[in-house]
C-alpha cells in the first residue's frame, strides 16, 4: 500500500490530498484519496466521506469543508472516490447488487481502502465514522449493512435506504418515493446483510423536506 501526492484534477485542487495505491483486490475499480493534517493525533479517528454523483473527492471535500474539520480537530479523512468507468455520473453503484455484498464489488473496495489507511496510519479502529452525501448516503447505508461490526457511528445525508433498489430503474423510482421494498423487506435485507450480531453504530439521518431529487420519504424508510 502506497500514499502518493495526487496530481490535480482540473475541477477542484485537490493537492492536499494524498492517493492511496495497492490498498488490496479493489474489484470495485475505485480512487482512495486521503487528508491527514499536519497535527494528526496519536491513533486519530477516521471519517470515510463519500461524494455524490458528478462529484469527486476534491469538489465534495471543498463544498463540505471536511479537511478543514480534520485540520482543526486532528482526525484523517478518507474519501472514496468513483471513476467514470463505473459508472458514467460518478454515482456509487449503491443499487447495483454485485457492488453492494459484504466482501464484493465496490463495498469490498471501501472496507480495504479503510484498513490499509487504519494500519498505515496507526489509527483508532473503535472511532472509524462514515458519511456520504445522495449517492454516497446511499453507499454509506450499504457499508453500515455490509460491515456495521467496522463503525463507531454513520450520517446519511439525502440517502436510501440499503437493499431498497436493485436496477437503475428502480433506483429512479426509489429517489422520487415509487415503490420498494417493505418495511419488513428492508429489515430482512438488513438482518442478512452481515453475520454481525453485536452492537450497532449510531446512525443519524439528514433529509432536507424540500428535496426534489431524493424526496424526504427515503429518510423514513
Amino acid at each position: 500500500m502506497h500514499a502518493r501526492p495526487a496530481a490535480g484534477s482540473g475541477e477542484r485542487n485537490d493537492a492536499h490530498l494524498s492517493e492511496i495505491t495497492g490498498f488490496g483486490s479493489n474489484p470495485g475499480a475505485l480512487r482512495a484519496r486521503l487528508y491527514l493534517p499536519k497535527n494528526l493525533a496519536r491513533q486519530a479517528a477516521l471519517v470515510v466521506v463519500l461524494h455524490g454523483c458528478t462529484q469527486n473527492a476534491a469538489s465534495y471535500d471543498h463544498g463540505s469543508g471536511w479537511s478543514e474539520l480534520a485540520a482543526e480537530h486532528g482526525f484523517a479523512v478518507l474519501f472514496p472516490e468513483q471513476q467514470r468507468a463505473n459508472n458514467p455520473n460518478l454515482c456509487f453503484n449503491w443499487f447495483v447488487p454485485g457492488d453492494i455484498r459484504r466482501d464484493s464489488g465496490e463495498a469490498l473496495s471501501i472496507r480495504q481502502m479503510i484498513e490499509a489507511a487504519v494500519v498505515t496510519h496507526g489509527l483508532d479502529r473503535k472511532r472509524i465514522f462514515l458519511t456520504g452525501l445522495s449517492a454516497g448516503g446511499a453507499m454509506a447505508a450499504v457499508m453500515l449493512a455490509d460491515y456495521p461490526e467496522l463503525f463507531a457511528g454513520g450520517a446519511i445525508i439525502a440517502g436510501l435506504a440499503y437493499g431498497s433498489a436493485s436496477t437503475i430503474s428502480a433506483a429512479f423510482d426509489r429517489m422520487r418515493g415509487h415503490g420498494g421494498p417493505s418495511q419488513a423487506d428492508l429489515q430482512r435485507l438488513l438482518r442478512a446483510a452481515s453475520p454481525h450480531k453485536g452492537p450497532w453504530p449510531r446512525i443519524s439521518i439528514w433529509q432536507g423536506s424540500a428535496d426534489t431529487t431524493v424526496v424526504p420519504a427515503n429518510a423514513d424508510a
